[in-house]
């Protein structure tokens, strides 16, 4: 493996730089507010000079993307490991991510809305975002196998409707009361209620 030059290092910096820039002002006049001359104006640059990291906006928001995804599956997939596999490790998984998007409001915003228009993620940057899917498969597969729920509740259907449970709690946290921690937020603290309604729509076949 060829070890990174000294230019190398400066371009990764800069790059990292103006991704954390580009959340701050995400955060601060909303997603589809980002634009590369505020972000140029906090770099301390002119905008052409931006040209060389990222050469459209839409560029820097597919950059953000990808970021945000890896850190939801990273956080989901830790979260996951704290619990027993199957539908423990899901929930465990599911409200870790959850954590992770009202601590990462803006980039929750991106990942799971469509704030911008005519933004379209690329294949590249929805790979972890699909990696999570998988998991997701994989977990209720196993718990299918263990018994703790029906069959049915692997299926695609199933996935979509748990995906509308965990996307709605976030949702309307956001909406309602963004600056509430997830375990006291007036609809995030109903998760474990939401995912025993979800258990309950697909009781274990006993026998």
């Amino acid at each position: 493996m060829t070890k990174p030059t000294r230019r190398d290092l400066r371009r990764g910096q800069t790059i990292d730089e103006i991704v954390g820039i580009a959340i701050a002002v995400m955060t601060e006049d909303g997603v589809a507010a980002l634009s590369l001359s505020e972000v140029a104006r906090r770099l301390g640059v002119r905008p052409p000079s931006l040209y060389k990291y990222f050469p459209s906006r839409m560029a820097l928001f597919d950059r953000l993307f990808y970021d945000g995804h890896q850190q939801y599956r990273d956080e989901f997939r830790a979260g996951a490991k704290t619990a027993d596999p199957g539908l423990p490790a899901l929930v465990a998984g599911l409200e870790a991510g959850g954590r992770w998007a009202m601590r990462n409001q803006a980039l929750a915003q991106l990942l799971f809305w469509r704030p911008v228009p005519k933004f379209e993620p690329s294949i590249e940057s929805f790979a972890p975002g699909l990696a999570v899917v998988e998991d997701i498969k994989q977990m209720l597969a196993e718990a299918v196998d263990r018994g703790q729920v029906a069959p049915a509740a692997a299926s695609l259907e199933a996935m979509s409707l748990l995906s509308i449970l965990v996307t709605g709690i976030v949702s309307q946290q956001l909406a309602n009361a963004p600056d509430e921690p997830f375990e006291a937020g007036r609809f995030t603290r109903l998760a474990p209620q939401v995912f025993a309604m979800f258990r309950a729509h697909y009781p274990p076949v006993i026998g």
